[in-house]
């Protein structure tokens, strides 16, 4: 497993938002939203403005710091957690981060698991900048912790179509890592779409039910 390229290396339920206890009424969680969206890192390692899928950005009303944050004057793929607020700023409430994979050409890999995932959803970003998917992922605990897996996404070919368009097919890699298979975990990850874009892309996925395939027209 460690002759991959470029791989995803993730457990589950990083950084999410939890609450005590349900607020009735217009509580500090009553008008909460959540979107998938790439939150910007400042130079001091703060957290100080997000932009959504659908385009809307906002500025967080007080800078964010966290130990997620491991580089600074980046942006981070994630489901932010927030409150609208006056003037187009937001008060963060929490995220979940988001693993994000670039799709790499098939032949780079020595190893190409495609152990089977359960298949929810996958839908196209407004910006056209990613394919996310929503996933179900089978898990345990190894020494304590949870186990990890490893996901990629392999390009294996672009065709020219007889219209002259072009298509991208994307296969989604998957290594159980040796993961037991005690419980399953619902999560998202994204496909980094290339500046490029072909006019269509297609992802297969192997899934317990067998292999599914998506389609996406991005012109």
């Amino acid at each position: 497993m460690k002759n991959y390229i470029l791989p995803v290396l993730f457990t589950f339920l990083l950084f999410s938002c939890e609450t005590d206890s349900y607020e009735k009424g217009q509580g500090k969680y009553s008008l909460m939203l959540a979107d998938m969206g790439e939150i910007v890192i400042n130079s001091e390692k703060q957290a100080v403005s997000f932009t959504t899928d659908d385009g809307d950005g906002y500025t967080l009303t007080s800078p964010v710091t966290g130990q997620w944050i491991q580089t600074a004057d980046t942006t981070y793929r994630a489901i932010i957690y927030y409150n609208k607020v006056e003037n187009g700023q937001a008060e963060y409430m929490g995220l979940t981060t988001v693993p994000t994979m670039v799709p790499v050409e098939h032949w780079r890999f020595k190893e190409q698991p495609q152990d089977p995932v359960g298949f929810e959803s996958a839908w196209l970003a407004k910006s056209k900048k990613y394919i996310n998917l929503g996933l179900l992922f089978k898990s345990g605990y190894v020494d304590d912790a949870i186990g990890r897996h490893l996901i990629s996404i392999a390009q294996d070919t672009v065709l020219v179509n007889a219209n002259q368009t072009t298509t991208a097919y994307y296969r989604f890699l998957h290594g159980q890592n040796e993961t037991p298979e005690y419980f399953t975990n619902r999560h998202y990850v994204s496909i980094l779409l290339p500046q490029d874009l072909p006019d269509t892309v297609s992802v297969s996925i192997v899934t317990y039910s067998g292999i599914v395939e998506r389609r996406f027209g991005l012109k």
